[in-house]
């Protein structure tokens, strides 16, 4: 999906989801990368929205599917909060960040879907450092940039999700 960025000096900074939005800078990650067969799909739907949905499996130690960015690199300075406009299935999903794409963790901060539309706000310091599912012993995020964004659902339980998504901010 493409995205469009407002400029850096600006009050807020913006991936904007739109029916002229493609895929091309995001990519779907489940738990397949480790031997387990929970299956996603990520579109644009008729509306405009970003539409992630599947289905979690336990079976064969899976239990996660996510979607994030690629070659896209976020200035965070100044900015203290993100936005998440969505209508979610009534689910707890990780918003998750990377501060540089070759770190071997992220820093995550959870949120609860009410199924309605709503605007999900997380502080970035709130943020914090895991790797597989664990709590690292480092400070919380409060890096110059983000290389990486994404959402990840892992409720460690078989079930389906659906999520819309019309827009990410970052704002003061």
């Amino acid at each position: 999906m493409s995205f469009n960025l407002l400029g850096q000096d600006s009050l807020i900074q913006m991936i904007n989801f739109s029916t002229s939005s493609n895929l091309n800078n995001w990519q779907i990650t489940n738990d397949g990368v480790m031997g387990g067969v929970s299956k996603s799909n990520l579109i644009i739907n008729n509306e405009g929205h970003a539409h992630f949905s599947g289905q979690i499996s336990l079976d064969f130690n899976g239990g996660f599917a996510s979607f994030r960015s690629n070659n896209q690199t976020f200035n965070m300075r100044n900015f203290s909060k993100i936005l998440i406009y969505l209508k979610g299935d009534k689910k707890n999903y990780q918003l998750r960040l990377k501060e540089n794409n070759s770190d071997y963790f992220s820093y995550v901060s959870t949120f609860k879907s009410s199924g309605k539309w709503e605007i999900i706000e997380l502080l970035l310091a709130d943020f914090i450092p895991t790797y597989r599912g664990l709590k690292l012993d480092r400070a919380n995020f409060h890096g110059n940039s983000i290389d990486q964004i994404g959402i990840l659902i892992g409720n460690k339980k078989n079930e389906d999700f659906d999520l819309l998504i019309d827009k990410i901010t970052f704002e003061y």
